[in-house]
């Protein structure tokens, strides 16, 4: 057995850093399309602003907390706050070898050039021009303030691009925004010639500023704090003096300052004073920001090799000609697999309910809500058609908490029963459940997700759910529900794993029983796939099973605390990540359990937040055809050696290699063929 004083875990923060190199990676493969690579440079930009505004943030105001009750807690916020602008400096520098010295010539092979304003010709400055006059002008917000003595302290909104303007008087700066919402951020300003907005702009900065002369224009963005859930993480103590630090500070926090490393030092010395930064809060970057815009950068060329295929959905075989869902669903366990299936078997199920005469009442859990999409209609049709419809809201998704809202009111307007977040507890479970009066006695339908009910994140996420009828299955749904209305404190249950009840002690159990078993001889095994591995306790029941030769075979998409391959520690466990076209997802967990196996799925990860703090359900396969489906997309996984990177204790993401004459198996194509072939026969 171990000892508690060897054991080792990563800093999270740090190892997400390690899945966003994962993804530059997917920029920086020849092998994908190039729009496959500038949509990762988009994924990128847009994981590092979010994770500037929560997990930076978070350290931030863990760093205001009084230095005896940190080193009680052993955390070390400036030490992993330095390691981490040390490591995105180096990602950043990749990103710019990238995009410069790959994308930029990739498109020109291809014949799409990507002017700046340095380099229009006269007919391209007039064209800019033109175009300024009459698409930009409009939206500009030009603001001059003094270095020395400002009226008050410019604003720059979140995650915004702006333009710091230096002038001849040196006591001055000028701050214009870069309005990409309104006027949307690249231009075709000839045939298959783009310009970024941001350079029809400085081509007329010495006009916006007639009485000063221009002598610098630098790119600057502000990241501000999240809303920070504090609960999600911390509790005791450390989450009320945290809290005690929020409650003094204003909305929005800045958390970094990205800018145009061209920028001469006293300037950056000026500006991060004139806005009240650190030195810490300063983050040199390019001469643009934002690539996130580049989601919808233009292909004037409609080329469609340039474009990663997107391929038909594979029709279900049972659920594409059912006329009747619940009659199928009845008979037999339903299982489906997005974005390799349509999410329209979801609604169309959805849609039956609601206009059903059996049907009394439908119950979901909303985490995600789409701005608009057919399930959501049909839940107001099911309102105006006498259903009971109740709808749990989690009022506190982030970055959704707007939408989220605006979404339960229209419930709540047409009569539905809305019932919003609990303090301190998210509602993360992806669950659905239908009652219906059958032959004069009320039977349960429920679908259980690993996803949200949201159409258009399904076409790009990787998850899996269950459509069952299964008497033990539904009513302890149909028990979560009751807590969710408030008629139960603690569900019963025997066969789902509810957080935050049961599933920290369900887990643990089953790591157990492995460990018990691979004493005694026998087979023991744990497989699994999930996105976080975080929390220490679960993490340590990992080493032990090891320890004990459990052999245990991860794949983990996003981060690890867990270190794997360490000898007398976790030598037994091996973890890779796969990241590719489509952002895996799906939790599956797969127990040996002495050659009777056990297998599971569901909305938790194995951290401390989705065990203790969150409303997850994580619910047995009981289905002998489905599991065995289930374990067959596991294994195809487990085979990946094209997009699947080793994880290890250097975090040197290296590709899993083939071997001699083995064959290249790329999961999600293969995913998608074995789907097409059992689901055609």
């Amino acid at each position: 057995m171990i000892s508690p004083n060897t054991i080792e875990y990563k800093h999270r923060d740090l190892n997400w850093l390690s899945f966003n190199d994962r993804v530059l990676q997917e920029a920086g493969d020849p092998s994908n399309p190039l729009y496959e690579r500038i949509k990762f440079l988009a994924i990128f930009s847009s994981n590092l602003d979010e994770y500037f505004r929560v997990r930076v943030s978070q350290l931030r105001q863990i760093k205001r907390v009084e230095k005896s009750i940190r080193k009680k807690l052993a955390l070390r916020p400036n030490k992993i706050t330095k390691e981490i602008l040390e490591a995105v400096k180096l990602q950043q520098d990749k990103f710019g070898e990238i995009y410069h010295n790959e994308i930029i010539p990739e498109l020109e092979k291809n014949g799409i050039i990507l002017l700046d304003s340095e380099h229009y010709n006269k007919k391209q400055k007039q064209l800019s021009h033109t175009y300024f006059e009459e698409h930009v002008k409009a939206y500009l917000e030009v603001m001059t303030t003094s270095f020395e003595t400002p009226q008050q302290d410019p604003f720059l909104e979140n995650n915004k691009p702006y333009f710091a303007v230096t002038f001849s008087n040196e006591e001055k700066l000028g701050l214009i925004n870069i309005p990409s919402g309104e006027c949307g951020r690249f231009i075709e300003i000839e045939e298959n010639s783009i310009t970024f907005l941001d350079d029809i702009i400085r081509n007329e900065m010495q006009s916006l500023f007639p009485n000063e002369e221009v002598t610098g224009i630098y790119e600057v963005k502000l990241s501000r704090d999240a809303e920070l859930y504090i609960e999600d993480e911390f509790n005791g103590v450390l989450a009320e003096k945290i809290y005690e630090s929020l409650a003094q500070r204003t909305d929005g926090q800045p958390t970094r300052l990205l800018y145009d490393a061209s920028m001469p030092q006293d300037i950056q010395k000026k500006i991060r004073k004139l806005l009240n930064l650190g030195k810490i809060d300063m983050m040199p970057g390019g001469k643009y920001h934002n690539f996130i815009d580049f989601f919808a950068f233009p292909d004037p060329t409609n080329n469609p090799a340039l474009h990663a295929k997107k391929p038909e959905p594979v029709k279900h075989r049972v659920l594409e000609k059912a006329e009747d869902y619940f009659k199928v669903i009845a008979e037999k366990d339903q299982a489906v697999h997005f974005p390799y299936m349509s999410f329209d078997y979801v609604e169309k199920f959805v849609a039956q309910a609601a206009n059903d005469p059996g049907v009394e009442a439908i119950k979901i859990s909303l985490y995600r809500v789409a701005d608009e999409s057919n399930l959501t209609n049909c839940l107001l049709q099911a309102l105006e058609n006498g259903k009971k419809v109740t709808v749990f809201v989690e009022a506190k998704a982030r970055f959704d908490e707007e939408n989220n809202i605006i979404w339960g009111r229209k419930f709540e307007e047409k009569g539905a029963n809305v019932i919003y977040s609990y303090p301190k507890i998210k509602v993360h479970s992806k669950i659905l459940l239908v009652v219906r009066r059958e032959e004069g006695k009320l039977k349960n339908y429920a679908y259980i997700g690993t996803g949200n009910f949201n159409s258009e994140t399904s076409r790009i996420y990787c998850d899996h759910a269950i459509f069952t009828a299964d008497k033990y299955i539904t009513r302890e749904m149909s028990r979560i529900f009751s807590v969710l209305e408030g008629d139960l404190i603690v569900p019963r249950e025997k066969r789902l794993f509810i957080s935050p009840f049961s599933t920290r002690r369900q887990f643990t159990l089953l790591v157990m029983k492995e460990i018990e078993n691979a004493m005694e001889g026998k087979k023991a095994a744990i497989t699994a796939k999930l996105n976080s591995l975080e929390d220490p306790e679960i993490i340590e029941w990992l080493y032990k099973a090891s320890n004990a030769g459990v052999k245990i075979r991860l794949i983990v998409r996003g981060f690890t605390c867990l270190i794997p391959g360490v000898k007398g520690m976790s030598e037994n466990i091996y973890i890779t990540s796969i990241v590719d076209q489509f952002l895996e997802h799906g939790r599956i967990y797969l127990f040996e359990n002495g050659g009777d196996e056990k297998i599971y799925f569901g909305s938790a990860d194995l951290m401390t937040r989705n065990l203790d703090r969150r409303i997850e359900v994580i619910a047995p396969i009981l289905d002998r055809d489905i599991a065995q489906e289930f374990k067959e997309i596991l294994e195809i996984q487990l085979s990946d050696n094209v997009k699947a990177r080793i994880q290890d204790e250097e975090e040197s993401n290296t590709y899993v290699t083939r071997k001699k004459g083995e064959k290249s198996i790329r999961s999600q194509v293969e995913i998608y063929k074995y789907l097409k072939e059992k689901h055609q026969n």
